[in-house]
């Protein structure tokens, strides 16, 4: 029912910044909880950020806080991940997805809708 497509992405040095932008189409997001997830080659996909139904709190893996914000514009049907002082670290593939709940989960499962992804690489 809901699509979502990331865009954003791209090749930045060390210290540098994108912003993320999950487009939704097919519904509205309103009713869910939006996360971001990245997966590294070799590696696990993981947790990045998440915003809750009502925007009323967020979440963020320890790697990242101070340097990651998320939002969302239900108005516009998006969510975003600005991204500061990118490490090499960073470099993943970045994806969103939407969860049919009030709270944020960090779990990948939790997640009924995905998108593509897209690729985030940090040089040093």
């Amino acid at each position: 029912q809901v699509q979502l497509v990331e865009s954003g992405g791209g090749w930045v040095q060390a210290g540098g910044s994108l912003r993320l932008s999950c487009a939704a189409s097919g519904g509205t997001i309103s009713r869910y909880s939006m996360g971001w997830f990245r997966q590294a080659p070799g590696k696990e996909r993981e947790f990045v950020a998440g915003i809750s139904w009502f925007s009323g709190s967020t979440a963020f893996v320890d790697s990242v806080k101070g340097r990651f914000t998320i939002s969302r514009d239900n108005g516009k049907n998006a969510v975003y991940l600005q991204m500061n002082s990118l490490k090499p670290e960073d470099t993943a593939v970045y994806s969103c997805a939407a969860a049919m709940s009030v709270a944020i989960s960090e779990r990948a499962a939790a997640y009924r809708y995905w998108g593509q992804g897209t690729q985030v690489t940090v040089s040093s």
